[in-house]
């Protein structure tokens, strides 16, 4: 209600009574609405549109340019300093409450614990960085109101300077599109299989061509597979796929977020549809790691006239055996080392499954220490990864992990896939951890296959196409040859 005068006539009440500090001439409710209507429009749209935050350099530039403009709109109908903290405020809240559908651990409620943190970080953090930041920058430029003292007046340039330069570096900074050096004579190039990126890359088209998929919901490998596994190249066209939600094929999880065996097994058939195509193949090989080894199994079974061979490395056969295996293993480790912290989380969570991708956090920080492994390699500066790619490389896996890891409890290749009609050949560590190396030693003796092999690397853990590249290349090209 607006106050009257001794006619009953309303008078205007200037918004500075409600905010010190601010004047906005004319009738209030239209100056209000200049305000704050444009940063919740905003707001809505990206919720709607970029629901996890911008993933392509296309999507950040315009984050830039549009929530700069929305906060220089602000700034002018306010003329107060009250629209630089007040737009963005307005925006984050309506894209908040927008996106509330939306599930994974980049769009939940943060959690306190070292990937909570990461992922609050290169999620919500990344995000403001191309949408709140230059939306503020853009309301200190809009409102042209002088501070009263000289000391505020040059504060307030030197801030709004320094914030200017940040968001037109980081814009800059995330317009340098990605590449992959080049193979004289050869094939090298970041492609795209309908909305799946894949990295291909071969000394020769005319060589057999090999679909890699990489091994984490959301996993992108194809750093590992240049820079350590290029020897494949020599042998190989070597597509590695980005799987949906991860890498370059981070926008293909979309706003439902919903994955399933049967999604990830059509990816890999719709990859493999399209190598086929590109290089005039009847059948290609298909190489799975890990629980990207599940899927690829899957499809080899359903589809074998598609396929020379199947090679898994890290095999996965059982997710759910396999966890509680883990489970055990590492609350056994955290005991004998006194890690109190630790035994205390995973007795109050209990043996898995859990719904929760945080509820993996204990698995992922700490299974291949407590089996006595390297750590997995993150090898992010290549230049196949954009800058957005780096930053949202752990948020868009868990939200991939999310979506897909509860689905695949149930799956067990002993009931699933007790047969396959092409060969069938694995890579495996002799110090693979147990809880993947007891239920593989079990499928693979039942496992039926024209030709079947397991060779074993002694030294080598849970990724021997890491820890023992020019091995691997030399298995591969003997069990494969062109």
């Amino acid at each position: 209600m607006f106050p009257s005068d001794s006619f009953g006539r309303c008078r205007p009440v200037h918004l500075r009574r409600m905010l010190p500090g601010m004047t906005l001439p004319g009738t209030p409710a239209i100056r209000i609405a200049a305000l704050l209507l444009p940063a919740a429009v905003w707001g809505v749209i990206v919720a709607l549109w970029t629901p996890r935050g911008p993933l392509t350099g296309a999507e950040a530039l315009w984050s830039v340019v549009i929530s700069a403009g929305v906060g220089v709109l602000a700034g002018r109908a306010a003329r107060s300093r009250w629209a630089i903290p007040l737009t963005p405020l307005v925006y984050v809240t309506a894209l908040e409450l927008t996106r509330m559908t939306v599930s994974g651990p980049s769009v939940d409620l943060p959690h306190a614990t070292p990937i909570g943190i990461l992922v609050l970080i290169t999620g919500r953090g990344v995000h403001g960085l191309f949408s709140v930041l230059p939306m503020a920058v853009g309301a200190a430029y809009g409102h042209r109101r002088p501070a009263r003292t000289r000391w505020r007046r040059v504060t307030g340039r030197v801030l709004t300077g320094l914030a200017t330069v940040l968001a037109a570096g980081a814009a800059v900074a995330v317009a340098v599109p990605a590449r992959t050096p080049a193979i004289p004579g050869g094939v090298a190039e970041l492609s795209r299989a309908g909305d799946l990126a894949v990295m291909i890359r071969g000394r020769s088209p005319d060589l057999p061509v090999l679909l890699y998929v990489p091994g984490p919901p959301g996993g992108s490998e194809t750093s590992i597979m240049r820079t350590r596994v290029s020897g494949l190249e020599d042998h190989f066209v070597v597509a590695t796929l980005d799987r949906r939600g991860g890498g370059a094929s981070a926008g293909a999880l979309g706003r439902a977020g919903s994955l399933s065996l049967d999604s990830e097994v059509a990816d890999v058939l719709a990859v493999t549809d399209h190598l086929r195509q590109r290089f005039g193949r009847d059948r290609i090989v298909l190489l799975g790691h890990s629980g990207g080894s599940i899927p690829a199994v899957v499809a080899a079974q359903r589809h074998p006239e598609k396929y020379r061979a199947y090679i898994g490395t890290g095999q996965a056969v059982n997710l759910r055996d396999s966890d509680r295996m883990f489970y055990a293993d590492v609350l056994s480790w955290a005991r004998a080392g006194g890690r109190t912290d630790l035994v205390e989380r995973l007795e109050r969570q209990g043996p898995p499954p859990w719904p929760d991708a945080y509820d993996y956090e204990p698995f992922q920080l700490h299974a291949t220490r407590a089996y006595g492994l390297p750590d997995p390699p993150f090898e992010l500066n290549v230049p196949e990864y954009t800058l957005l790619q780096k930053a949202h490389f752990m948020t868009t896996m868990l939200d991939a992990w999310d979506s897909l890891y509860p689905r695949l409890q149930e799956v067990d290749l002993h009931r699933d896939v007790p047969s396959l009609s092409i060969p069938a050949y694995f890579v495996q560590g002799g110090r693979e951890m147990r809880g993947l190396a007891v239920p593989f030693a079990s499928w693979y003796a039942a496992l039926r296959s024209p030709d079947k092999r397991l060779v074993t690397f002694p030294e080598a853990g849970h990724r021997p196409m890491a820890e023992d590249p020019g091995r691997f290349v030399e298995t591969l090209a003997a069990l494969v040859p062109a």
